[in-house]
């Protein structure tokens, strides 16, 4: 299994429960892949380096997880599907990053 960090970046705009919906979205689909979701952390309402379609602010939800290498591909389509979504990433890490990460801890 592969180990990967995945940050998703949400529509400032959205209320809680739709928000909450989404992130559970997310993490069916990468149940459905047979990955497993080793930690997770809502980074909450921060603001964009730079304006996404006219936003300045969005809702971060960071995740790592372990995967098989084909799950990016998978999840790709998904992912580019959901109106809600602005940008995500997946990166392929040697070992996960221990937690708190820093974005988690200077929100508190």
């Amino acid at each position: 299994m592969n180990k990967f960090e995945v940050v998703l970046i949400f529509n400032p705009e959205l209320a809680t429960n739709s928000l909450k919906s989404e992130i559970d979205n997310f993490k069916s689909k990468i149940k459905s892949e047979e990955a497993t979701i080793v930690n997770e952390e809502n980074w909450g309402l921060r603001d964009l380096s730079y304006s996404i379609n006219k936003f300045k602010k969005a809702f971060y939800q960071y995740f790592q997880i372990e995967a098989p290498g084909k799950i990016v591909k998978a999840l790709n389509k998904d992912l580019n599907q959901s109106e809600n979504l602005i940008r995500y990433l997946f990166i392929k890490v040697k070992d996960h990053q221990e937690l708190p990460t820093k974005l988690n801890y200077e929100k508190k």
